[in-house]
């Protein structure tokens, strides 16, 4: 693909300071979920303990101890989000300067990957829990 050539507008910058945003939300979105399932862990750990009469309880507490790594993975990954999109808003910005915008997919195509792995591995552990 050609790179389009001719000079930014105001409008390009802001449109590419809207994307930036829109990837933070997102990346924001993904950090939020990987809190929750990690203190769900150890919700129902602290569960288990005041009610560990409760056999459902104890067989829920045994399919929770992968919650505390997908969890830090989740936020890892909105961590990981939050630079790609940052690298991406910069190399954009710098294009525009220079009048020469080339589009890339490549860090939509890696951050699509990774969420479609995490949401494989997820329906595989609900799926066994």
């Amino acid at each position: 693909m050609e790179p389009i050539k001719r000079p930014a507008s105001t409008t390009d910058y802001l449109a590419n300071e809207r994307t930036f945003l829109a990837w933070i939300r997102t990346s924001i979105g993904i950090i939020t979920l990987g809190f929750v399932v990690f203190k769900f862990s150890l919700f129902v750990k602290q569960i288990s303990i005041l009610i560990d009469t409760d056999k459902k309880i104890q067989h829920a507490t045994a399919h929770t101890h992968y919650s505390a790594p997908i969890g830090i993975f989740l936020v890892g990954l909105g961590m990981f989000a939050i630079i790609l999109s940052y690298v991406r808003y910069r190399i954009t910005n710098k294009q525009l300067n220079e009048g020469v915008y080339q589009h890339s997919t490549s860090s939509i195509t890696i951050l699509t990957a990774f969420i479609f792995m995490v949401a494989v591995a997820l329906i595989f552990y609900l799926m066994n829990a």
